[in-house]
């Protein structure tokens, strides 16, 4: 059944993020791979300029590391300290964001996020955990675009990107669908302390 999500059209750079974003995620470019301009140019049958800007735009979400003459490669792993770190300061910004929405939610974005959820389980049913992780991200992202717009995605966009680099495979498909579920569910009914409360146990 089709969604009433209206699709978004990529633009070339775009397209390219999203691979790369897809290939980090999925542990086809492990961490600490070094990325190499002229490859990934090839690869994508462009000029290395829009690649420098793709790699800037990877850099500022926390998936890839830049140091001066070493050119880029994917981000380390973060350690357990860190990881816990991050893992606080996302929770905060999410509890700040269903604060925000607080019985906003109208119909058509209700249905919008249902059809998230039924992305979420088609792509667990077919053991894509790299699009499961993405469809995961958009979710949690749509929630805090309600409540902040571009500027609170700012935010949190980094953190959760750079969380992703410790990603493992969703061990139970219906644990999954059912934390996002029980979020959506409070927040349609008008649950701001449940909701914080799913989306507290649904980030670690």
């Amino acid at each position: 059944m089709a969604t009433s999500r209206t699709t978004k059209i990529l633009s070339v750079k775009d397209q390219i993020a999203e691979q790369l974003r897809t290939d980090i995620i999925s542990g086809a470019f492990p961490p600490n791979t070094k990325l190499n301009e002229t490859e990934l140019a090839n690869r994508f049958g462009l000029s290395r300029g829009p690649i420098r800007d793709v790699i800037l735009q990877l850099t500022k979400e926390g998936l890839l590391i830049s140091k001066n003459n070493c050119g880029a490669s994917v981000n380390s792993v973060l350690d357990p300290s860190m990881q816990k770190l991050m893992i606080k300061l996302r929770r905060e910004i999410e509890v700040f964001a269903i604060e925000q929405i607080n019985d906003t939610l109208s119909e058509q974005e209700i249905t919008e996020l249902e059809a998230i959820l039924a992305d979420l389980q088609k792509a667990l049913d077919a053991e894509d955990y790299a699009e499961v992780t993405k469809i995961d991200i958009s979710f949690h992202r749509y929630l805090i675009n309600k409540a902040g717009g571009d500027e609170l995605v700012n935010i949190w966009y980094p953190y959760v990107m750079r969380m992703r680099l410790n990603y493992k495979r969703i061990s139970s498909s219906s644990q999954c669908v059912d934390e996002h579920s029980r979020i959506l569910d409070a927040l349609k009914a008008g649950d701001v302390k449940l909701a914080s409360k799913a989306v507290k146990a649904n980030i670690k």
